[in-house]
């Protein structure tokens, strides 16, 4: 992807959050540099101009930037769900006696929610329905995020 295409992508989010990328300050072109000429051994190195400060405009504050258009943004993103009804442990012996017509017994209940994931990671729980000769789940609890990676959780959890 060139540069000009990146470019194009950033100006349109811009835009979407409602800041325009024209009124933005441009940065500063760097010139071409010529080779510098060779310093005569003992020579004073040469020391550099302290770098101009670069101005910008301030920012729209949080009211000003109208939020674009929520989730719809994601609407398109694939994720993969995975419904697990239950977990038993074989020996590779076991296994390979299995065959069609083999029954494979759980360690869950009838009555035992079900796992829902989304990534592989556990964000709910169900039951299994049948929904027109299709089985269905639904969820009967949403599973609360794991805190971030070195904050405690909270008490009683």
């Amino acid at each position: 992807m060139g540069d000009e295409a990146r470019r194009d992508e950033v100006d349109e989010l811009m835009r979407q959050l409602g800041v325009d990328p024209e009124k933005l300050p441009k940065p500063p072109s760097a010139p071409a540099e010529a080779a510098p000429a060779p310093r005569p051994a003992g020579a004073p190195r040469p020391t550099a101009a302290p770098a101009a400060r670069a101005e910008y405009e301030p920012l729209a504050s949080p009211a000003e930037v109208r939020p674009a258009a929520g989730l719809d943004y994601l609407g398109d993103v694939n994720v993969q769900i995975k419904i697990e009804l239950g977990r038993t442990r074989l020996s590779v012996q076991d296994l390979l006696k299995l065959g069609a017509g083999s029954v494979v017994p759980l360690e869950n209940l009838t009555t035992d929610p079900v796992d829902i994931y989304v990534n592989d990671r556990l964000v709910a729980r169900g039951e299994v329905l049948v929904v027109n000769d299709n089985f269905a789940v639904r969820i009967t609890g949403v599973v609360p995020p794991p805190p971030p990676p070195g904050k405690p959780e909270p008490a009683g959890a």
